[in-house]
């Protein structure tokens, strides 16, 4: 069975856990250029519709979307910045 590396820990977290859409994606969209191109930025998110607008959001924008990780409270979202 193939080794892989460990995921990359997020360098930015936003914190978005009781907000509605779309503040979520508006939130990532802001603060998506605190991080290097190339690393992850993780969303903290427990709107159901998070789940579905974080990966279409990564897909229009041509980002890479990692996984979702649950939490107590919603999951977090880890994207990673392509450009």
């Amino acid at each position: 069975m193939p080794e892989y590396p460990p995921p990359q820990p997020p360098t930015v977290t936003v914190e978005a856990v009781g907000r509605k859409c779309p503040i979520p994606i508006i939130m990532l969209a802001a603060r998506l250029h605190e991080v290097p191109i190339g690393a992850v930025i993780a969303v903290t998110a427990d709107d159901p519709a998070a789940r579905a607008d974080i990966p279409a959001w990564c897909r229009m924008k041509m980002h890479e979307f990692v996984t979702e990780q649950p939490l107590a409270r919603g999951s977090a979202f880890h994207i990673r910045r392509k450009y």
